[in-house]
């Protein structure tokens, strides 16, 4: 196993989480405030990576955000190619940022605590075997949104769809985030159309489940 290069002073954010129950409870407040420590460590590394000219696209829960559902999140994921992953390690590896053990695609910010995950593109999401859908360059892929590039809203769907598929019950979480799109947004069934079709029978099924009515003891 691969030794811990994160330094000691650098207390990981979700510690400080279960560490201070009512520090956590306002953490959650500016949260969705967008002024949490989440919020500033994916602003401070969207704007390295433009200061170095690398395309990026913010994707998972701070994307799912900016497309108008809000959850709680402790981490954020970034969508780069290969090539811009090495030049952020080369780059910004013991400068504000630590890999959590040697060899690590990923980072944590030592000022706030938090895990950068960086999506490669040509990678594939949930079981990570090949796949029709595979993770796109983020440059033909991304929408700017209130200043920084997310995951535009059908490559979002589109990969929370292949990793809830393939991904096993760890992945199950992603077909609801996908519901919860689907609500939030007022997805129509059409929606279907503008993702691959390796996708596009799974997005039915579930726009179809939240056509039905919910029935029960407790519905009149």
């Amino acid at each position: 196993m691969s030794a811990a290069v994160t330094s000691p002073a650098v207390i990981p954010y979700e510690e400080r989480l279960r560490a201070n129950r009512e520090w956590s409870m306002d953490e959650g407040d500016r949260h969705f405030r967008h002024d949490s420590d989440v919020f500033k460590a994916m602003r401070k590394i969207a704007r390295r990576l433009e200061e170095m000219g690398l395309p990026y696209a913010v994707a998972g829960g701070m994307s799912l955000d900016a497309h108008g559902f809000r959850r709680l999140t402790i981490d954020v994921d970034i969508l780069v190619s290969r090539e811009s992953l090495r030049t952020i390690h080369d780059r910004l590896d013991g400068l504000g940022y630590l890999p959590p053990f040697e060899g690590s695609k990923n980072l944590r910010d030592t000022e706030f605590g938090i895990r950068i995950e960086f999506l490669v593109a040509g990678d594939f999401p949930g079981d990570g075997k090949p796949k029709p859908v595979a993770f796109p360059p983020p440059e033909e892929a991304s929408i700017a949104i209130g200043g920084l590039n997310y995951l535009a809203l059908p490559r979002l769907v589109e990969l929370k769809l292949a990793s809830g598929m393939t991904g096993g019950v760890h992945r199950m979480k992603d077909l609801s985030d996908v519901v919860a799109l689907i609500q939030a947004r007022n997805l129509p069934e059409q929606f279907a159309d503008e993702l691959n079709p390796y996708v596009r029978e799974k997005y039915l099924e579930l726009w179809r489940g939240l056509q039905e009515p919910i029935e029960g003891p407790d519905r009149d």
